[in-house]
């Protein structure tokens, strides 16, 4: 496939906390990403953006690294968010991050790859499918939830057979993140998406 026809993905880190567990959640879904011919990933770790806590008002320039992530997101075709769940939700430098951009998610599918306790992260995915929409986004209804992650995954982070079932909703989303972020990157290269 042609470099200019491969769909550009961020993959978001979403968890900035000491001790994290996202990385080698994003590492697999990542490396599965990347086996694809169709897919150019972009892996951005919260912790490495360093985004500012505090938003700026209206007419504020923006801090430096709020502008240098917005283009990275501005460039993607598509979004995957991988975010833990703490207490039914999804961690606050998440939400901090997703509020300080708004045009670059317009009219872009987003994916969500959540672990977490029993529920696997399905609590924190419903409420971002909530926030993305109100973005004018395109949250995807398949997502993958990984429940008691720490059973899923060796102490060296590799993810063992056993979970073939994660794999298969990986692959799920992957086709169908691909096929949403075609159609979408198509209608807006005809038109501008006005929200």
């Amino acid at each position: 496939m042609a470099e200019h026809e491969r769909l550009r993905v961020a993959v978001i880190v979403g968890s900035t906390r000491n001790g994290r567990f996202g990385p080698t959640v994003a590492g697999w879904f990542t490396a599965r990403a990347r086996r694809r011919g169709d897919l150019e990933v972009d892996l951005v770790d919260l912790v490495e953006a360093g985004l500012p806590q505090t938003l700026t008002d209206e007419g504020e320039p923006l801090p430096g690294a709020v502008a240098d992530l917005a283009v990275r997101l501005a460039a993607a075709d598509a979004f995957v968010v991988v975010t833990p769940e703490y207490n039914r939700s999804f961690p606050a430098p998440l939400k901090t991050a997703i509020d300080w951009y708004y045009e670059e998610w317009q009219a872009k599918p987003v994916a969500f790859v959540a672990y977490g306790r029993e529920s696997g992260g399905l609590h924190a995915i419903d409420q971002l499918r909530q926030i993305f929409t109100e973005l004018h986004a395109v949250p995807l209804r398949d997502a993958v939830s990984l429940p008691r992650y720490w059973n899923l995954f060796a102490a060296d982070g590799t993810w063992p057979k056993a979970a073939a079932d994660c794999n298969t909703a990986a692959t799920a989303v992957l086709d169908r993140l691909s096929w949403w972020a075609r159609a979408l990157r198509d209608a807006r290269a005809a038109r501008p998406y006005v929200p």
